[in-house]
């Protein structure tokens, strides 16, 4: 990929990096290459590369090279979505009899790809609170070929020192694989922190509105790079051409969408901390988040994720969902609109029963960009 754009400042890269004008029109936005197959001049005479769109396509080139500027690394590469970047990715580092390291309150859908699909692959797996470099250490054996890190975690809101697990990881040889959704690159930037590998969901806040489903992967290193370039077109989870061009779209305005959203986010959780119907608040923007000092050192501001959980029970909180009218019931997040959901029942049903079920009474909230006094005014009147 091109490094032109990595003296620049974000916003800068954001709207610049792979968004290089066509050269036979000038449109200033990459065109959607609608097309599978390619003209070659002569038996392997390939224009710019291209030959079969699940080994690459221009506009998806454009976000990979996006992405890669934006995460700081040499290799971006991008996925139909985010479960299909992980898949590639373990498949890539991991082999039978390997084992890794995966959060005490990662994502359903990320265990559930270790529990029930990679395990059955002869891969072990064990969990550790990775809030705390002691338990990532502990849970470490001769076999860990890579940590999963998840910092903010969903939903529970933990926080994780990106530096200190990397540096456990290289002690073990390992490598360290932060799920970075939840920030986005503007708010935080693994691979400056030690990491080997950044994960997307682009359906969240990089796509930012909703509509597209994506995944990606971005590493600094060359080798890492061609390894998992190799994997994404032997497996061929790729992403299509117009999603590509609708997450490039999403990712011009991601850092005056982050701004709001942690503005708003903000504002919604110290009003929570003060409602006698909610027992906790999980921000990490709060001071008394124990994870606070952490997140201010390494994320720009806190994002636009915040939890709770309610005085009532699990009925209470499911209740409240029903009740709200600006944030939307439903699953996914990341969007300019704000939603709600129950974890328990929802997003994280499938770690029920097990050492990552989460608390029945707990509500997640993904804070749009509306106004801010409407969002505060909605959840007042769900809360009662």
């Amino acid at each position: 990929m091109s490094h032109e754009h990595l003296d620049k400042s974000f916003e800068t890269i954001a709207i610049h990096a792979g968004n290089t004008a066509d050269p036979l029109t000038g449109a200033v936005v990459p065109p959607i290459y609608q097309v599978s197959t390619y003209k070659q001049d002569g038996v392997g005479g390939l224009r710019g590369g291209y030959e079969y769109s699940r080994s690459a396509n221009p506009t998806r080139t454009a976000l990979e090279e996006n992405l890669a500027a934006l995460e700081g690394g040499v290799r971006g590469l991008a996925f139909a979505s985010g479960l299909a970047a992980e898949d590639c990715l373990l498949r890539t580092l991991l082999a039978p009899g390997d084992h890794v390291v995966i959060p005490n309150d990662a994502y359903g859908g990320t265990f559930r790809l270790f529990a029930k699909v990679v395990s059955r692959w002869g891969v072990e797996w064990s969990v550790a609170d990775t809030s705390d470099p002691a338990s990532v250490r502990a849970a470490v054996t001769d076999r860990t070929k890579a940590i999963w890190v998840e910092t903010p975690s969903n939903p529970l809101l933990g926080i994780t020192d990106i530096a200190a697990v990397a540096a456990v990881a290289k002690d073990a040889g390992a490598k360290l694989v932060v799920d970075n959704t939840f920030a986005s690159p503007y708010l935080q930037q693994p691979l400056a922190l030690g990491a080997d590998v950044v994960v997307h969901s682009l359906t969240k806040y990089m796509g930012g509105h909703s509509d597209v489903v994506g995944g990606a992967l971005v590493t600094n290193s060359a080798e890492l790079g061609e390894e998992l370039a190799y994997h994404q077109n032997a497996m061929g989870a790729v992403a299509g051409p117009f999603d590509s061009w609708l997450v490039l779209r999403g990712i011009k305005t991601l850092p005056v969408r982050m701004d709001r959203h942690s503005e708003n986010a903000g504002k919604i959780a110290e009003m929570l901390t003060r409602h006698p119907k909610v027992s906790e608040v999980l921000y990490p923007g709060l001071p008394e988040h124990p994870g606070h000092e952490v997140a201010a050192k390494q994320m720009r501001a806190f994002g636009g994720m915040v939890s709770f959980r309610v005085t009532g029970g699990e009925q209470e909180a499911v209740d409240l969902c029903a009740r709200t009218k600006v944030f939307t019931l439903g699953e996914s997040l990341g969007g300019v609109e704000s939603l709600i959901e129950h974890p328990g029942r929802m997003t994280h049903a499938s770690v029920a029963g097990s050492a990552l079920e989460v608390p029945g009474d707990l509500v997640r909230l993904s804070v749009g960009i509306e106004n801010v006094d409407d969002l505060l005014a909605d959840l007042q009147q769900a809360l009662g």
